[in-house]
């Protein structure tokens, strides 16, 4: 840790340092774009042993910083319904399945062509078949995309990479010198003991969680409640590895038995900020422990590891998801979040250090491997995004403006151009309408309405839908430049034609002003002032309580929740 204390008190000196670095770090590499894991990667390596040296032992420090891992997958839990997950199966153990089986036989020929034994190459590979499950779920976070089908699928592909962690630990023991003396029996009984925490937990997770935090919550308590979220998450943790499975697939179930609880919210609420200071922690602990001094003696072997199982794990990410019929740009995006090492590899590399596997050289050399490969992901992510091109629209059944000629020219059928254009419609004005969302066009079209595709910034696609000929001209969409850039183009090749605009805020409509456009509105105004005067209503219809009955409801009111 950074320099002693002069007392024997906290070391409130390296809490500061961490604190003070992450503060530093991240937002700069935030407005940089380079996104936040990336920032506390570099402020780790900054106060690190091989940067500043205000740390000595980052290790330590990585292993107290794995507990962010754990409520990470807590919090991922609790979205997660027992029926979701069940429906989550086929990518689970097909997909995750034949991911992890190509990648360790792929992985596996790294060391075998740089001169090392089978054996010490095999666990190698693996090490780094495991991807790491914090970095990925913070872009999936950070992106949005932890929530979608393709986000959902890289999930499943983590949740399989965690429990292999119990066979591969097995492997490693069955690989050491001397391993084969380890019988079937001693083996089969490591496998109940897992299989029993597993059950242990559901059984536990079913019958006494809820009862419970319902005993906690009519104490009134908010810091037991908080004690208890956190005994939930490290108790489940425990539990399963002590049983030889992964901390985090404990916590991961336990979140997934409370996540039909009428508590979850709590839970998710008090877990929360544990969480992020914990896992911003980790990627910390990570850039410490870069050993500098490794790289530097064993540049050469550190840099073909590296090139070797990224283009390798790399090929089989992409080629594995094209024969799971995942189109190209998804399976590209998958590829570059999950071609890196991940933290449960220094589980494994630790394992085979034990047992004689592989030598403290070779671990160093395996860590700094996984780290650099860790370091390189935000990098990649970042060049993915910046050279990806726009996917091409399918325009399977979708017709493009050419010649229209209706009173009205709408742009954006979303939600807002929806209802605007009712009125109209009912009054029997014909309307043009034009979108770029094909999904939503299809849809439309199931409703009876005819939506063309085309882009309102594009001046040719303006004539073809009829803007020289129309009465009125109305931009619905949703993007505040888009908006903005169709009201000056409008404006400035038909100057004479109406143009009614939807404002997203007030710094939005003062732009469409400058436009020129005859009239705006933004987007919640009139709902957030119809919302104003039906309180104000409600307000003057409501009997004055006394102050005696105000604190007879504030008793009955369980702790932490509030009124909506």
């Amino acid at each position: 840790m950074a320099t002693e204390a002069a007392s024997h008190g906290p070391d409130i000196a390296s809490v500061v340092i961490l604190l003070g670095a992450a503060v530093v770090a991240v937002p700069v590499f935030k407005r940089l774009r380079l996104g936040s894991v990336l920032g506390y990667l570099a402020a780790g390596l900054a106060i690190g042993p091989y940067g500043l040296g205000l740390f000595s032992d980052p290790m330590t420090m990585l292993h107290v910083a794995e507990l962010g891992v754990v409520m990470f997958l807590f919090i991922i839990g609790l979205e997660m319904q027992p029926s979701r997950l069940w429906s989550m199966q086929g990518d689970i153990f097909g997909l995750g399945l034949v991911q992890v089986l190509a990648a360790m036989a792929a992985l596996s020929t790294v060391g075998v062509a740089l001169g090392f034994p089978f054996a010490p190459s095999l666990i190698a590979g693996t090490g780094f078949v495991l991807t790491s499950t914090a970095i990925v779920m913070q872009m999936l976070g950070e992106r949005g995309t932890l929530s979608t089908p393709k986000g959902q699928r890289i999930v499943s592909i983590l949740l399989l990479e965690d429990l292999a962690i119990v066979p591969l630990l097995a492997l490693v023991a069955f690989l050491a010198p001397g391993g084969e003396a380890a019988t079937l029996s001693d083996r089969l009984t490591g496998i109940a003991v897992g299989l029993a925490c597993i059950v242990g937990l559901i059984v536990a997770g079913r019958y006494l969680l809820n009862p419970m935090f319902r005993i906690l919550a009519e104490a009134r308590a908010r810091e037991v409640m908080t004690a208890a979220a956190l005994l939930v998450v490290l108790g489940a943790a425990l539990l399963l590895q002590s049983g030889g499975l992964s901390a985090a697939m404990g916590a991961f179930l336990a979140g997934v038995l409370l996540s039909e609880s009428s508590f979850r919210h709590q839970l998710e609420a008090d877990v929360e900020p544990f969480r992020g200071l914990l896992l911003g922690l980790f990627f910390m602990a990570v850039g410490m422990a870069l050993d500098l001094s490794v790289i530097a003696d064993q540049w050469r072997l550190v840099l073909a590891s590296v090139v070797g199982f990224l283009i390798l794990k790399a090929a089989v990410i992409y080629g594995v998801a094209r024969a799971f019929r995942a189109p190209h740009p998804e399976a590209l995006e998958r590829t570059v979040l999950m071609a890196q090492g991940g933290e449960f590899a220094f589980v494994l590399y630790a394992a085979a250090l034990a047992v004689g596997l592989i030598s403290p050289t070779d671990n160093a050399v395996l860590t700094a491997v996984i780290i650099v490969s860790m370091i390189l992901t935000p990098l990649f992510v970042i060049l993915h995004d910046r050279t990806r091109r726009a996917a091409a629209p399918d325009m399977d059944g979708i017709e493009e403006p050419d010649g229209l000629h209706g009173n009205v020219l709408l742009i954006g059928f979303g939600r807002f151009g929806q209802v605007a254009s009712q009125p109209l419609l009912a009054r029997g004005y014909s309307v043009s309408i034009i979108d770029t969302d094909t999904d939503m066009i299809r849809v439309a079209g199931l409703m009876g309405f005819k939506v063309f595709f085309g882009d309102g910034t594009r001046l040719d696609i303006l004539h073809a839908a009829g803007a020289a000929e129309a009465r009125l001209i109305l931009i619905c969409i949703d993007n505040a430049d888009a908006a903005t850039r169709i009201a000056h183009l409008v404006k400035q090749e038909f100057p004479l034609t109406p143009v009614m605009a939807r404002a997203y805020d007030r710094g939005h409509a003062i732009a469409l002003i400058k436009a020129g456009v005859d009239w705006q509105l933004r987007e919640v105004f009139e709902s957030a002032l119809a919302t104003g005067g039906a309180a104000l209503e409600s307000w003057a219809r409501m009997p004055i309580p006394s102050p005696k009955s105000r604190r007879r409801s504030a008793a009955a009111m369980p702790s932490g929740s509030t009124c909506r």
